[in-house]
């Protein structure tokens, strides 16, 4: 009996699975007080930042173990009306934004905390500036996610809000596999160099 061809894989699928691999393990290999004091860092960059200071909505998220760390920033700078993601599953397959309420946070499987769906959602498109996390990004705001295309879908419902990606400088790679639906950031934030702007905030 005959069966179908197997179609291929998408090379630049592949590439990211592969490269997601490696990224997860190099970020493993910093060690705890390495992405501590990098997240810190990284942090009192962000909350010195004109962009953030004049902002009156901002998104940002709570992390998943190993990323940064940017959850002190909302108490740091707590003019801004905060909100934080909860994945939607099913075939919405999106972030919907939450106020950001500290006493009602739920764990999810993922090992990051999300807001209680019955705090009131905010408008992505309300943001004057969102914080994006990524695995790796290059220094022209190119940006490796986690694969499931949460963050592609708003950056694109979002352009052109402020964007900056936070990321540890030893993930700043030099090129990274891009499709044509990938939307760079326009800032990008490590400890080592700050904020910086990336190509498509020049």
């Amino acid at each position: 009996m005959s069966t179908a061809p197997t179609a291929p894989l998408d090379p630049i699928r592949l590439a990211k699975r592969e490269l997601r691999d490696h990224c997860r393990r190099l970020r493993d290999r910093l060690g705890e007080a390495h992405r501590s004091k990098a997240s810190e860092r990284i942090v009192s960059a962000l909350a010195r930042w004109g962009p953030l200071l004049s902002a009156r909505v901002a998104l940002t998220y709570l992390p998943m173990p190993g990323e940064v760390d940017v959850a002190p920033l909302m108490s740091l700078v707590p003019h801004v009306r905060w909100a934080i993601p909860r994945i939607v599953g099913g075939p919405e397959r999106r972030l919907a934004f939450h106020a950001y309420e500290p006493g009602r946070l739920i764990q999810h499987s993922y090992g990051m905390l999300e807001p209680d769906p019955a705090l009131p959602e905010v408008a992505a498109e309300e943001a004057d500036l969102i914080i994006v996390p990524g695995l790796a990004y290059t220094r022209r705001g190119d940006r490796l996610g986690y694969g499931g295309g949460y963050y592609d879908r708003l950056l694109a419902e979002c352009s052109p809000t402020v964007t900056a990606g936070v990321c540890f400088e030893a993930l700043v790679r030099e090129d990274l596999p891009q499709a044509a639906h990938d939307l760079p950031v326009g800032y990008l934030v490590t400890e080592d160099s700050g904020v910086r702007t990336c190509r498509s905030a020049a």
